[in-house]
């Protein structure tokens, strides 16, 4: 039962959110999502979604979910290795495993279990070893990898946090570390900063693990589908397919957008994890239509490469153009382009004001992001047209003087 205590503390922690504008507000959706979506009964441009190749409502995909659920049914209702694996999770981690060049791969509800997975079961999971495991993490890392490092035994692991895209920092700890007798050394990164847009130096990460004997594990979520010539994610683009030890990424932003996520490397470390990951061995399978969708999405991706090429020159020109109004963003070449605004209340009011005039772009805030850095998270979508681009950056220029964040 709860206290009235309790309840008026979480009353008042909510109350503090609303009165510093940090409150999280959500705008429900009454269609598919798309490059316009309808918001309230009102159609409205979509530039906060993961949708970076305009997948999420393709009719293919939807067709081979169809197709799936005819076959399959909703659910499996059961767990990986008792009775939740079916044919189409085979044929999507080979599929996965091709794609990316890796040996073998395991499927998980989510790329946040995966990441969880990897790092519990790899340190804490291995019998008979006691001796500590050192950690290197980019301090701007996702969510998932903070949290996967916050579940492993403390007595079982150094964490040690480099400054962002610090190569230089990194590899000094690496230094200060060689007389340590570690079990294993880690250097965990995104493959692209989801908050920031920017893509990790894997070239430089590369050569640094190989330099000191330590396993690079890259989170490719916003990576994977939309990076590289062939949308094979930050390694491709960065030149360095094959050489990421292990590489994690999500479903459900580019690939169809819908749910699931991986683990992707050497085919021991892969039957380790089917052993030993307990998001994998506890959590019900992904649902057969999700997988079958996503293999359509990979298939999709690889008959029609010009996607990422819109969504290469559509990001291209929203840049260029967002910084001709005024807006100071955080540089680089992917979709995510970081409008940055400073005040947490400001920039929920300036959401807010954009969904009213027609643009669905949220923010973000501390502690999504450092205090007093909070922005707009725009994404851009190869579906969307100059048209869209054009009307979405006539909002934002309107609001933007209104508010007083351009001139």
């Amino acid at each position: 039962m709860y206290s009235s205590e309790l309840l008026n503390l979480i009353t008042q922690e909510v109350s503090l959110l609303k009165a510093n504008g940090k409150y999280k507000f959500e705008a429900p959706l009454e269609s598919a999502q798309s490059s316009k979506v309808k918001v309230a009964g009102k159609e409205v441009l979509m530039f906060a979604s993961n949708n970076y190749l305009g997948l999420a409502n393709h009719p293919e995909i939807i067709t081979a979910a169809k197709k799936s659920l005819d076959q399959y049914g909703y659910g499996l209702a059961s767990v990986r290795f008792i009775a939740g694996t079916t044919k189409l999770h085979l044929e999507l981690e080979k599929k996965c495993s091709e794609f990316l060049g890796t040996e073998d791969t395991i499927l998980f509800g989510s790329c946040f279990a995966a990441n969880e997975a990897f790092f519990t079961a790899l340190i804490q999971q291995t019998e008979g070893q006691t001796k500590k495991s050192v950690i290197y993490s980019d301090e701007l890392n996702h969510a998932s990898i903070i949290d996967g490092l916050k579940l492993v035994k403390k007595d079982l692991v150094v964490k040690r946090i480099y400054a962002h895209n610090d190569s230089s920092a990194l590899e000094q700890m690496l230094k200060e570390d060689e007389n340590e007798n570690y079990f294993l050394k880690i250097i965990a990164s995104d493959g692209v900063f989801s908050m920031e847009g920017e893509l990790a130096k894997l070239p430089e990460l590369v050569r640094i693990a190989t330099d000191h004997r330590a396993l690079l594990f890259v989170d490719d979520s916003h990576g994977v589908g939309v990076c590289g010539a062939h949308g094979q994610g930050s390694p491709e683009e960065l030149n360095v397919s094959g050489q990421i030890d292990v590489l994690s990424g999500t479903f459900g932003k580019a690939l169809g957008g819908a749910a699931g996520g991986y683990l992707s490397g050497k085919k021991e470390l892969i039957e380790f994890m089917r052993q030993k990951a307990r998001p994998y061995i506890f959590s019900n399978s992904l649902p057969p239509m999700i997988v079958a969708s996503t293999m359509a999405a990979l298939d999709l991706l690889h008959q029609h490469p010009e996607l990422i090429e819109q969504s290469k020159e559509n990001t291209a020109y929203f840049r260029q153009e967002i910084k001709a109004r005024g807006f100071k963003i955080i540089e680089g070449d992917h979709p995510i382009v970081p409008i940055m605004i400073g005040e947490a209340a400001l920039t929920q009011k300036m959401a807010k004001e954009l969904l009213a005039r027609g643009l669905y772009l949220f923010g973000l805030w501390f502690p999504v992001v450092p205090e007093g850095q909070a922005r707009l998270r725009a994404q851009i979508s190869a579906a969307h047209t100059r048209a869209d681009l054009n009307q979405a950056l006539d909002i934002l220029t309107v609001v933007g003087k209104e508010l007083g964040v351009i001139k």
